[in-house]
């Protein structure tokens, strides 16, 4: 299985013929759509789901969109009935296929930013051992061997995604979530901490390049 890593918060599971794309938002590459049926979105903020792009497909391939409710809720208000119609609604518990890969839902609310906002719903996808937790630091009760951890947000501490980590305890780690961060500077930072202290086999991928797990 190759894990091909976006800008923020987008990454796409590839293998063999099986592909899924995971919260591809407004600052996702165009190609990372390529040969993609299938998409899984965590909840219905922008940097998670670019209804403009996906609309756009649709007026020429077909596409299937798992994600909470209030994601469908949304494209009906944003004068996206197409995407609407395309979505599947999921729930924390919910199991299912995706794109050829097994997927189980995790998770279920945002993590607060303040004063209880922004309290929408949150869905985290565990994709055969990769978990996604979208915005949330969710520890689920399902093994995980890959884990995609948030780097910067408006709801984030360091300390939490270092615990998030040793909690999860996966094989490996590897940064989503990071389009705050400074290249230059945010990225090394952030990265010295997890390889300090996250107690897992952490690395950062190049956008639009991507790993092997085994």
């Amino acid at each position: 299985m190759r894990l091909i890593k976006y800008t923020h918060a987008c990454v796409r599971l590839d293998d063999g013929d099986r592909s899924l794309l995971i919260d591809p938002g407004v600052w996702t590459e165009p190609e990372a759509y390529d040969g993609v049926t299938d998409i899984l979105v965590t909840h219905e903020h922008d940097d998670h789901i670019d209804l403009e792009r996906i609309a756009a497909l649709l007026t020429s391939r077909n596409l299937r969109i798992f994600a909470p409710e209030p994601v469908r809720a949304t494209a009906v208000e944003e004068n996206a009935p197409t995407v609407a119609a395309a979505i599947t609604p999921v729930a924390a518990g919910d199991t299912f296929t995706a794109g050829g890969f097994a997927v189980t839902a995790v998770g279920g609310l945002h993590a607060e930013i303040y004063e209880g906002l922004p309290g929408c719903a949150n869905v985290g996808f565990i994709a055969e051992g990769v978990y996604h937790p979208g915005d949330s630091f969710f520890v689920p009760s399902q093994p995980v061997t890959t884990l995609l951890v948030p780097a910067a947000a408006p709801w984030f501490k360091l300390r939490e995604a270092l615990d998030f980590t040793r909690a999860i305890a996966p094989a490996r780690a590897f940064p989503i979530h990071d389009r705050m961060l400074s290249p230059d500077v945010g990225f090394d930072r952030f990265d010295v901490w997890m390889h300090m202290k996250g107690n897992t086999d952490y690395a950062r991928i190049p956008l639009t390049e991507a790993v092997t797990l085994s």
